[in-house]
């Protein structure tokens, strides 16, 4: 392992345990925090960014019933606006470590809103990236984000999806490289749920309600 600019960059070998699936697998991480959570159970949460008070209310809850029953699971998100927030911050509220995949290099946190939540991640988790240092982070770098996010986990929860959202592209990568789907169904009149139930309608994701359902499915 080579230290630089405070981070510890690593090889795929090392940090990327569960990511022997992902097409393409990125050769080099930045990886700033606690090193060895990639080989730790990992599980993900995801959702679009104009998220609603139900997918925050259960995602919230879902995350509080993993912990009090699986309290060495790892949380994985993107640390992006709403859902992506609201998973970190309630995991290390919880005791759970979290890893924060970016879309950008470790000196451009995005969204600038969530340095704080950066720090806190860095010293009960870890941000990870395969961007160098400077690199912006670009739209278009988002779904080869969202790859790493699957790739690092045993399942992926969708809180909430439009029909056209980032987390559907997360669960297309999960069903591609054997990982679990997880979808918490939502109204069928609600646009905010349309994507999530349709990944469920067509049997690409379970339907979930309760942690002990997910619990199951891993184990």
């Amino acid at each position: 392992k080579v230290r630089r600019f405070g981070c510890i960059v690593r090889s795929l070998r090392h940090i990327l345990c569960n990511c022997k699936e992902i097409e393409s697998p990125p050769g080099v991480f930045y990886w700033k925090g606690i090193e060895g959570l990639a080989e730790q159970p990992c599980l993900a949460f995801v959702s679009f960014r104009a998220c609603s008070g139900y997918g925050l209310k259960h995602t919230k809850r879902l995350i509080l019933e993993l912990a009090e029953a699986e309290p060495e699971l790892v949380i994985v998100s993107g640390m992006a606006r709403d859902i992506d927030t609201v998973a970190h911050e309630t995991a290390l509220e919880a005791g759970l470590k979290t890893i924060a995949v970016l879309a950008g290099g470790l000196n451009h946190l995005y969204p600038p809103e969530n340095k704080h939540l950066a720090t806190r991640i860095q010293k009960k988790g870890a941000l990870i990236t395969e961007f160098p240092m400077a690199v912006n982070p670009l739209a278009k770098h988002f779904p080869i984000r969202n790859r790493v996010i699957s790739g690092l986990s045993l399942g992926v929860v969708v809180s909430e999806a439009r029909l056209k959202s980032g987390a559907n592209i997360t669960a297309a990568f999960a069903l591609q490289q054997n990982r679990e789907v997880f979808a918490l169904p939502g109204q069928v009149d609600s646009e905010a749920s349309a994507g999530t139930n349709r990944l469920i309608s067509r049997q690409l994701a379970k339907l979930i309600t309760r942690a002990d359902e997910i619990l199951e499915e891993l184990q």
